[in-house]
């Protein structure tokens, strides 16, 4: 987790390429110098691990149906950049060639980049890491999962693990009651929480010094707002994933001296 304020690219940056696609991938770290490319993974009907966040294909790409009741050959002929729409609404990277990835494929075209991993099916987790400590890359991967189904800790993980959404939500409400919070510290290596959740404002400067006296980075989703951006390392937060990479290398370089990358060099030529 070290290098804080860290520029997470969410989904690879879904607002400048198809998300979860190694095109995304590519750019976030290529072009923006991406410390961390968040993503999430799924089975297909045969037990390939692709990456891809919903349970369907409808939303993504030009064909249909559940992951889990696809094979990866037909996993593999969709068109992932079909229903993408960049920033000036064209269908930029339709007919492009641009499929959904194994993560095997991912591990193996960027052996160096850290990676915020989320099986958004339990039942991928322990593929998940039987695959990751068969590559050898335990120590760049994060084990992130809302559900308490996918925890590290049952599939011995050897890596960093992110907190489930029932440890952040205790230690949420905890943490507002200065006594009963000192009572817990998560088992994770990282707090991963958004600004706001349902109209209630989760990241406050309190509640990021209370991680921080724990020793626990705190990493905030999904922020795309340069304002926002700002506010996050005024508070000392220790990362921020956006769709948004290029703004937030903006921010970065401005706000706390980090070298401009390729992408924002071009643009200031």
């Amino acid at each position: 987790m070290a290098g804080a304020p860290l520029l997470v690219a969410h989904r690879g940056g879904a607002r400048l390429a198809p998300e979860n696609t190694m095109e995304a991938f590519r750019q976030a770290v290529e072009l923006w110098e991406a410390d961390i490319l968040e993503l999430d993974v799924r089975l297909t009907a045969d037990g390939e691990l692709v990456v891809i966040h919903d349970e369907t294909v409808d939303r993504t790409t030009d064909g249909s149906g559940a992951v889990g009741h696809l094979a990866w050959d037909e996993v593999r002929e969709l068109d992932a950049g079909y229903r993408f729409q960049d920033l000036d609404g064209a269908f930029s990277f339709r007919g492009r060639g641009c499929g959904i990835p194994l993560f095997k494929e991912l591990l193996e075209e960027l052996p160096r980049v850290r990676l915020n991993v989320d099986a958004k099916d339990p039942a991928a987790a322990a593929p998940l890491v039987e695959l990751v400590h068969a590559m050898g890359a335990w120590n760049r991967v994060l084990l992130a999962t809302e559900k308490e189904e996918g925890r590290a800790e049952p599939l011995g993980y050897r890596g960093p693990v992110g907190a489930t959404r029932r440890q952040a939500t205790r230690f949420y409400l905890l943490h507002r009651v200065p006594w009963l919070g000192a009572l817990y510290t998560p088992r994770a290596d990282a707090l991963q929480v958004p600004f706001f959740w349902e109209g209630r404002q989760v990241t406050t400067p309190a509640f990021i010094r209370q991680a921080h006296r724990r020793n626990i980075p705190v990493h905030v989703w999904t922020i795309d707002d340069p304002g926002e951006m700002e506010t996050l390392l005024d508070w000392k937060v220790d990362g921020i994933q956006s769709d948004r990479p290029d703004l937030l290398a903006e921010v970065l370089h401005r706000r706390a001296g980090r070298p401009a990358p390729p992408g924002l060099q071009d643009g200031m030529q």
